[in-house]
């Protein structure tokens, strides 16, 4: 059927300045607050004010642990960053919170009234160097320097609420500056243009499939939090105008917080990923293994035996190749186990991990199948060669994997693996050059047109 395109829905050309009006709708609020002071009523609840400081700085935590957390799965420079930016912004406003009058002290000093804008400023540092070209040398060398980065800044929220609880100067001020002062306005425009540099360069990021909402999301929050660095300098202390920046800064972590629990549960901040993280190409070596003869026994056996079967064999299969052979398990569906070394780069001796790797399985699962007769051995096949890495489907079903023919040739060797042996590639046995290995003759796998060399692998 032609005809005429369909024009689009007539609602949709205005969201964006939807967006745009209730983002700024906070800065109009502050603005009358400021004008009209008699709308600026004071509403002083210790109480209110240390829960709601307090949620506020438990919800940045969380994000600052998941996003550390995906930042070191992935090597990922970026999400290293944004992680940084959640945690400096929870720990100052802890400090904030433990400020609430009759918590730690009687009343406030200037440690505990500046640690939120001190921690604004903080994490929109954080939050623009996440926003710069992070590729290559750079965003490696952030993650080499990660523990000391994270140690530094852990080291500095301490130090800051020592100094505040103890009373050392020059943050033992009994009066510090309320608003509208010197040191306060600084740090609000420091923290203003910071936020506002990583709002342009997020809105320009390229994205992966699924990753908009997140990123918008980001940009979003970084105007709250921009937002709530004006409130913080120019709001009166318990006043409306006061009260607004929590609500700003909770509802800037609240925001990201939904947005990622939106997305799939898998790779939930992909969005954030750096291109080279997303999708890249890297030469790797893959490891496969299953049971052979694994759908017989459990046609014969009880479910919950199997099972049983599956946990004893993994349990001392999987180990090895994490912890030892530094391999990533890239996915376990049923008996089969595939593992990837090299995923994330810096392991140039790769071909060696996986080989290695592929008889300490063997090797671990021979004892438990010489103690049950009946159960199947494993196969286990290697290769080595250039995959494709990153980011694989969207919304509804996403994941970090390998895609490439040395995967699928890895996968052809361990069908054709003898049970309880190993069968590598020939690029893997080229780059063993002391191996012993017996060479497989006339080796056809479907998929695969013509003989393949292949090796038997007998030792390292």
């Amino acid at each position: 059927m032609t005809g005429a395109p369909a024009e689009p829905p007539t609602h949709a050309v205005p969201r964006p300045w939807v967006a745009v009006a209730l983002l700024l709708l906070p800065v109009a609020g502050l603005i009358v607050l400021l004008a009209r002071p008699e709308w600026d009523v004071m509403w002083q609840h210790h109480p209110a004010h240390f829960w709601l400081v307090l949620g506020a700085a438990a919800l940045s935590t969380a994000l600052a642990y998941a996003t550390g957390t995906a930042a070191r799965r992935r090597n990922d420079a970026r999400v290293f960053l944004v992680s940084l930016a959640f945690l400096a912004a929870a720990g100052f406003l802890g400090l904030h919170a433990l400020a609430t009058p009759g918590v730690l002290l009687d009343g406030s000093n200037a440690g505990f009234a500046l640690a939120t804008p001190v921690g604004l400023l903080v994490a929109a540092v954080f939050a623009a160097a996440s926003a710069t070209e992070l590729a290559g040398d750079r965003a490696h060398a952030v993650m080499r320097r990660s523990a000391v980065i994270r140690g530094a800044l852990l080291t500095v929220m301490v130090l800051w609420g020592a100094a505040s609880v103890g009373g050392l100067a020059p943050l033992d001020d009994p009066a510090p500056p309320e608003r509208a002062s010197g040191p306060l306005v600084w740090l609000a425009v420091a923290a203003l243009l910071l936020y506002l540099f990583a709002v342009v360069r997020y809105l320009r990021l390229p994205s992966h499939p699924g990753s908009v909402t997140l990123l918008l999301a980001m940009a979003a929050a970084f105007v709250l939090l921009a937002e709530a660095s004006v409130a913080v300098a120019l709001g009166r202390n318990w006043h409306a105008s006061w009260w607004e920046w929590h609500l700003l800064m909770l509802g800037a972590f609240a925001l990201v917080a939904v947005s990622a629990q939106r997305q799939w549960y898998e790779e939930r901040f992909a969005g954030l990923y750096l291109g080279d993280t997303a999708r890249a190409t890297r030469d790797v070596s893959v490891l496969f293994a299953d049971l052979q003869g694994f759908t017989s026994f459990s046609e014969r056996t009880r479910p919950e035996d199997v099972t049983e079967m599956l946990n004893e064999y993994f349990t001392i299969a999987i180990p090895p190749v994490v912890e030892r052979f530094g391999g990533t398990v890239d996915r376990l569906v049923g008996d089969a186990l595939m593992v990837t070394f090299n995923r994330d780069g810096g392991q140039p001796d790769h071909a060696r991990r996986a080989a290695a790797a592929g008889l300490a399985i063997q090797e671990a699962t021979a004892t438990v199948a010489d103690a049950h007769p009946g159960w199947p051995r494993f196969r286990v096949g290697v290769n080595t060669g250039e995959v494709a890495v990153g980011i694989l489907g969207t919304a509804g079903g996403r994941t970090f994997t390998v895609i490439g023919d040395a995967v699928n040739l890895a996968a052809r060797l361990e069908s054709a693996a003898p049970v309880g042996g190993v069968l590598i590639g020939a690029e893997t046995a080229r780059r063993l050059s002391d191996a012993r290995t017996e060479r497989v003759e006339g080796l056809e796998v479907k998929g695969k047109s013509g003989v393949i060399e292949a090796y038997r692998l007998l030792g390292l």
